[in-house]
């Protein structure tokens, strides 16, 4: 039988989480600067997405490298050389200011090498538990994941009145060093995974790939994923204009630190209690309930039942993330988890691109067709999302070949 490690675990999630944050300070502080400097929104949207575009393409060859090297190796080094892009941009604002490019250019040397390390994490997290510890397990994950929209923008709006970005981008910096030495605990305690060259690149890809697509359930239940990111990807871009259409920026503030404070809540019991059982109906009840929170965040223009709407629907993603997390990492061979969960990245994420590339311009056709604000324009777009949630889960619940990952 296999032997818990959860004390381990927790070390290495301890230092995701503060990781978490550092990158949530650089995030929030980088958005500022750059809206300052430029008063473009759309130089603000490019930042986040040549932050988001690496981990997304270089995912799959990364899971391949974790199957391929040792996990723990893997992780230090994309944490560590992830620090340089940050790194580079302090040094050229401390030299009189960072302009655009290079801001663009550190942001893309930091992602690049980041996308190291959610394969190597998610493959690492089964190495070191037990089956009957993953669920819990992916509850702290969310929690780790939901610090940066919950802790991040209030310290980082806390920092930048008694300071400047460059002491966000410093503090970020020190997290690498904690983030690494956490990794090399853990490393040093469960040994080194034999590097294994029998294989071309290529076709240890194509045996992620092979993995998911043999499994019919496993394939559906990605494709399940890739279309909530595409929900959660068209909330999180048009809540902003639809509370700012009435409301002030202080008041948005206030909203989304409301909002995903859903997910500390659900992290959190997640994180304690875990779930044993009924994996897939909680998956599809979960989706269902996220997808009435949905429609309810658009219909009224009250920042008191949109505050309460939001925080419901992200209270439910953990839940959601749990049970697919956990109905995919127990139907997959250990040996080729984190090439599988490379591809899984990979196809998952790709609703965000979708979500970041045509939702705001699509709530801008609505609106002008239909002769309304570009708040209530992107409400009904949130709607529609939130209908079509509902569907997909009722899709989960009664398809045969995912409901038979749970035996």
């Amino acid at each position: 039988m296999k032997e818990s490690n959860f004390r381990k675990f927790l070390l290495l999630w301890f230092g995701e989480f503060i990781s978490a944050i550092g990158g949530g300070l650089t995030s929030f502080g980088l958005g500022v600067y750059v809206f300052q400097m430029t008063g473009s929104a759309g130089k603000m949207a490019v930042i986040t997405l040549i932050g988001f575009l690496p981990t997304l393409l270089l995912s799959v060859p990364a899971g391949v490298l974790a199957d391929r090297y040792d996990r723990r190796m893997l992780m230090m080094l994309g944490d560590g050389c992830s620090a340089m892009g940050i790194i580079y941009i302090l040094f050229c604002m401390i030299r009189g200011g960072a302009d655009f490019m290079q801001i663009c250019i550190g942001t893309l040397i930091s992602a690049s090498f980041s996308s190291l390390l959610e394969p190597s994490y998610r493959a690492t997290v089964s190495d070191l538990l037990t089956k009957e510890e993953f669920s819990k397990a992916g509850g702290l994950v969310s929690l780790a994941g939901s610090a940066r929209y919950l802790i991040s923008p209030i310290l980082a709006g806390l920092l930048l009145s008694i300071s400047d970005i460059k002491l966000l981008l410093i503090i970020d910096i020190c997290t690498f060093f904690l983030t690494v030495a956490t990794t090399f605990a853990v490393k040093k305690g469960i040994g080194t995974k034999k590097a294994e060259h029998s294989e071309s690149l290529v076709k240890s890809m194509f045996e992620g790939w092979n993995a998911i697509y043999s499994n019919r359930g496993v394939f559906l239940l990605i494709m399940v994923s890739s279309l909530l990111t595409l929900f959660v990807g068209v909330f999180q871009i048009l809540a902003e204009p639809m509370i700012l259409s009435f409301a002030d920026p202080g008041t948005l503030g206030v909203a989304e630190t409301i909002c995903a404070g859903g997910m500390l809540v659900s992290g959190l019991y997640l994180g304690i209690r875990g779930l044993k059982r009924n994996y897939v109906r909680i998956l599809g009840g979960s989706l269902a309930i996220a997808g009435g929170f949905i429609l309810g965040f658009g219909i009224w223009e009250n920042i008191i039942t949109m505050s309460l709407f939001g925080f419901g629907f992200f209270m439910m993603l953990p839940f959601a993330n749990n049970c697919l997390d956990y109905l995919v990492r127990t139907n997959i061979a250990e040996e080729l988890q984190g090439r599988v969960w490379g591809f899984i990245g990979f196809l998952s994420q790709i609703g965000y691109v979708i979500a970041y590339g045509l939702s705001g311009f699509l709530a801008d056709i609505i609106a002008k067709n239909a002769g309304i604000s570009v708040g209530r324009g992107a409400a009904m777009l949130v709607m529609g999302a939130g209908i079509a949630l509902i569907a997909v889960s009722v899709f989960t619940v009664f398809v045969k070949d995912i409901r038979a990952l749970a035996k």
